[in-house]
């Protein structure tokens, strides 16, 4: 009997996944370089210039089909950590749904890469329809992509003054636009509603329900071709490859540097998760340099391998100063 009570422990140890989830280093990408003999990061349509070394982005590896044995195993490696499995996914989703969710969050973070390396290189830019809201007034009309040209009578040049030319209408009230699609102005009316019925904050003004953004106005073709990566974190990484592949000079100075960090369309550089496991993936991949959000900065220099410099950055105009001040030998700020 006892026997067999240990052998039914052993097979439970062995095959029952448990509701925890490892995380450890993931793998890591040269943006500079290629996968595959693809180039991660390419420009069609507008002059490229020579690089070095290596801007290298950084992941966290997560397995979530993990038994009693292989946890303990993991965690008496030290390699790896253990985590609640609903602190990653949520009771009910499927993986082809967290794998959906993921692929949008790398969408967007290669989206907002390109827009905000455009942006530090002072291109000219659109104001767009970036996102609209299912079954909101502008879902009506609208289509992400769309152009603005004129908003409620005002003159829109900028993102910002789409929100700006519905000051003092109210739900109800219906307004004209005028946009640019696939080249040709239309024209339209949106009838406002009321922003809490679909989701939104309140607001004195009507509801159109679109999300607007400044998008470069450019005659060229930045694409980012990476797969089987997901989230948001690859974002600055990306962002430091289109402007190096666009301007003289070499922001790697010819030396292998990792970084990891979201960013936003107007360049700021958000914290993200898991760094001391990027850290460890970077420094095994021969990495001297680490850019990190600084917001991850505390957490950064408690974790940090042996020999990782690290860089803190807030925005993208201070990871490619930071860049510059490396390569020229002069102080950059630290963790």
């Amino acid at each position: 009997m006892a026997f067999v009570v240990s052998l039914g422990l052993l097979l439970v140890g062995l095959l029952v996944p448990i509701p925890y989830v490892s995380l450890g280093p993931g793998p890591t990408y040269d943006t500079l370089g290629s996968v595959e003999n693809v180039q991660v990061v390419s420009v069609d349509g507008a002059p490229t210039y020579p690089t070095s070394g290596q801007l290298r982005m950084t992941t966290v590896s997560v397995n979530s089909e993990i038994t009693l044995f292989g946890a303990l195993g993991l965690w008496v490696s030290g390699r790896y950590a253990l985590a609640p499995r609903e602190d990653y996914f949520k009771p009910g989703e499927t993986e082809e749904q967290i794998e959906q969710q993921n692929t949008k969050m790398f969408q967007d973070s290669q989206s907002n890469a390109e827009i905000a390396a455009l942006h530090h290189l002072k291109y000219p830019t659109k104001p767009i329809a970036k996102e609209i809201t299912t079954g909101a007034p502008a879902d009506k009309v609208l289509v992400p992509g769309d152009e603005f040209v004129e908003v409620n009578g005002k003159k829109i040049t900028v993102a910002t003054d789409v929100r700006a030319a519905l000051a003092g209408t109210k739900p109800g009230d219906t307004i004209p636009v005028t946009y640019r699609r696939d080249g040709q102005e239309k024209q339209g009316t949106i009838t406002l509603g009321t922003s809490t019925d679909f989701g939104g904050d309140p607001q004195a003004e009507g509801f159109m329900g679109v999300r607007t953004t400044d998008r470069p106005d450019v005659d060229f073709k930045t694409t980012i071709h990476l797969e089987n990566v997901g989230g948001p974190s690859a974002g600055l990484m990306f962002s430091l490859a289109i402007v190096d592949r666009l301007t003289p000079g070499d922001l790697a100075g010819g030396q292998n540097i990792a970084g990891t960090g979201e960013i936003e369309e107007d360049g700021r550089v958000e914290r993200i998760g898991g760094i001391p496991f990027k850290m460890t993936a970077a420094k095994e991949a021969g990495v001297t340099t680490f850019l990190v959000p600084e917001g991850n900065c505390a957490e950064a220099k408690d974790n940090a391998p042996d020999g990782l410099r690290l860089v803190k950055v807030a925005t993208l105009d201070d990871a490619v100063a930071a860049l510059d001040n490396l390569k020229a030998g002069r102080p950059v700020p630290g963790c």
